[in-house]
């Protein structure tokens, strides 16, 4: 990893703490407020352990560009969870073989960026 990288993922970091510290919850309450606080914290250091020995520099660009997009998102949104995406009805109709997997193969293809690493964690 780069000087340059390095700083940037340390800002991202840093950057995502002081949002949580600032964050307040669109219901208002201070339980909702804590809880969504406290998933913030948990998310960004799951994901940043998870990720802290790649050393690919095309990964490391998603991975940023991935954490970029879930914070404007956040920001944008009030909640700090990812958004779901929403196929069209019987997108994912059952099938076998390879049609299966096909269609598993365009639907990871389709995943918006700030979702990327949400399954593998959840």
């Amino acid at each position: 990893m780069t000087t340059a990288t390095r700083q940037e993922v340390l800002s991202l970091y840093r950057s995502i703490f002081r949002l949580a510290r600032k964050w307040q919850a669109a219901s208002g309450q201070m339980e909702d407020t804590i809880k969504e606080k406290q998933y913030i914290l948990n998310e960004a250091r799951t994901l940043f352990q998870k990720n802290k020995n790649l050393t690919d520099p095309d990964l490391i660009k998603q991975c940023i560009d991935e954490c970029t997009a879930r914070i404007e998102i956040g920001l944008h949104y009030q909640i700090p969870y990812p958004r779901p995406i929403h196929l069209p009805p019987m997108g994912l109709i059952p099938l076998r073989g390879r049609r299966l997997q096909t269609q598993e193969k365009l639907r990871k293809l389709s995943k918006p960026v700030y979702l990327q690493s949400h399954d593998e964690v959840s």
